[in-house]
């Protein structure tokens, strides 16, 4: 090896030894000091050849695009220097040393540190190599994700940013991407809750060339989720209660996390009452107790019912009701066969498109809309099948009410005629 900054002195012995020349005066130094000042006898047998020979084979082969390993000799505020094994020592820039902004060497680096760096030009014209730190870490955290993902291990990242689709971390440098629809094996209403948050994940895609990294923490809650559901539909029973959580709510219900299994509840099995909405009865984040109605593992379908026993309105309704009794309802939905009025107690009866009116009706929308208070006549009562009739048009025959109330509206000068009067107008006798 050659004396750190002797590089151009032991050059210049060089080309003097090949032209045959003699340098007098000058100090040249070996590991082994086989050359000394003044021409002074080589401690040691061997040719000038041989001692040139041997500092050319120290010296290392550098190409740009190579990581090698170097040891830093000077730190500055703007620079470092670093020896690399080649016959010039190599510079790294301020910004070349890390991805950190407004960063200070002398804070990251130190002189005998051992560094891997990356050669970016052999010459950058001033005879120095252009060296870059950052970069070669860039490639060793490269082979270090690849080993990651071959070995099927996770890592930890934090939210730098919400982006269109997904979310961006930065890993050691890198910047990776998360997808939307790998942030969570649940469903997620807005990324923004995650900015910031350090996760568990796992690496799904990587290409060095491209410098492509994709993430996922669903891949982690999926495999969680799989074993704590295994313990879920082991132990799963028709008819038993279980408590969860409301976790999604969609117009047909509302999706209950079980505790690593999804159920549904859907909308006809939330109340024992009509429901339109789910957010009606329920809302996200929500305890529920339930009752497991029926499962199928094999199509990872559980149909769960929120509606208790103890409420529901026809287990009294033959104390509730009597055929011939006249209550208001609200009308709840129009069918073209009729519309649907719920009773007070919860329960929808219909009303046939011919008990609606006396008139002919083409269009139930014509003469009723949702959201309509009516008045309702009680026809038959289906226990059984949890059927009620209804009639409005007898209802309104009904509201004529007893004629007995009117006995003496003659001797206050009314007539029958007088009350009943626009009750008979489209009558002909």
């Amino acid at each position: 090896m050659y004396m750190e900054g002797n590089i151009k002195l032991y050059k210049e012995f060089r080309d003097s030894f090949n032209n045959n020349y003699v340098l007098e005066g000058v100090y040249y130094m070996t590991t082994e000091n086989l050359i000394t000042e003044n021409n002074e006898e080589v401690k040691e047998e061997g040719t000038m050849k041989d001692v040139i020979g041997n500092i050319d084979e120290s010296m290392v082969n550098i190409n740009s695009g190579d990581v090698v390993k170097g040891k830093v000799i000077s730190v500055t505020e703007d620079e470092v220097l670093v020896n690399i094994g080649y016959m010039t020592d190599g510079v790294i820039a301020k910004e070349e040393i890390s991805n950190q902004k407004e960063i200070n060497p002398m804070d990251i680096l130190k002189v005998d540190d051992e560094i891997f760096v990356y050669i970016m030009k052999v010459n950058d014209g001033e005879g120095n190599v252009q060296l870059s730190k950052k970069r070669a870490d860039s490639l060793k955290v490269w082979d270090k994700l690849q080993a990651i993902l071959d070995e099927d291990k996770t890592l930890e990242i934090t939210i730098n940013e919400i982006v269109k689709g997904g979310a961006t971390a930065n890993v050691e440098g890198i910047r990776a991407f998360i997808p939307a629809s790998q942030m969570s094996n649940a469903y997620i209403e807005d990324l923004q809750e995650f900015k910031g948050k350090t996760l568990e994940v796992k690496v799904i895609e990587l290409d060095k060339e491209t410098k492509k990294l994709v993430l996922s923490r669903k891949a982690i809650e999926k495999e969680e989720s799989e074993v704590k559901g295994n313990v879920v539909w082991d132990s799963l029973k028709k008819g038993e209660k279980r408590k969860g959580v409301i976790t999604r709510l969609a117009k047909f219900g509302a999706f209950v996390d079980l505790g690593g299994v999804d159920g549904l509840i859907h909308v006809s099995e939330l109340s024992w009452k009509r429901v339109t909405e789910p957010s009606e009865i329920v809302s996200v984040g929500e305890e529920v107790e339930v009752t497991v109605l029926d499962f199928d593992r094999e199509k990872s379908r559980i149909s769960l019912g929120l509606k208790a026993a103890a409420g529901n309105p026809w287990n009294n309704i033959s104390s509730t009701y009597k055929t011939n009794d006249i209550v208001e309802g609200t009308v709840v939905r129009i069918m073209d066969f009729g519309a649907f009025v719920q009773l007070p107690s919860g329960i929808d009866g219909l009303v046939h498109l011919s008990e609606i009116s006396e008139d002919r009706i083409e269009k139930v929308s014509d003469v009723l809309k949702v959201g309509d208070v009516v008045k309702v006549k009680i026809g038959d009562i289906n226990e059984k099948d949890r059927r009620i009739s209804l009639s409005i048009k007898e209802a309104l025959d009904k509201s004529y009410g007893d004629l007995s109330k009117y006995n003496g509206e003659e001797e206050q000068g009314l007539t029958l005629g007088d009350i009943f009067k626009n009750k008979f107008k489209d009558f002909k006798f």
